[in-house]
């Protein structure tokens, strides 16, 4: 079930950039695809274990692995990043175009 809803939320994220004219929409859309691919490589990775590797006199734990999590700790930042990068993007179109809808744009910008 959870694997459904984390699919679902990608899927939401694919077709509201494909479908969106608006470049804010799309920015946000694409922000929700990113999390839903986060929440799917954290599913993925949870599996494992879930306790934290830490040296101790227990024996058969199965630990969760560290690296995934340093990656997608990694990607949440480049997700911010790329998303404030695209938003600043959009405001310098926003004082050339007096809309953002994607179509209005390319049409005002065509030669």
């Amino acid at each position: 079930m959870l694997e459904a809803c984390i699919f679902a939320t990608i899927f939401c994220g694919f077709f509201g950039i494909i479908l969106k004219k608006n470049l804010v929409m799309k920015i946000i859309s694409m922000d929700v695809m990113s999390t839903g691919v986060i929440a799917c490589y954290v599913l993925i990775a949870s599996r494992n274990g879930l306790f934290t590797p830490i040296i101790s006199n227990v024996k058969d734990i199965r630990y969760a692995d560290p690296v995934p999590q340093a990656v997608i700790l990694t990607a949440i930042v480049i997700g911010f990043s790329i998303q404030s990068l695209m938003l600043v993007g959009v405001m310098k179109l926003a004082r050339d175009n007096p809309t953002l809808e994607s179509s209005e744009i390319e049409k005002n910008n065509t030669p």
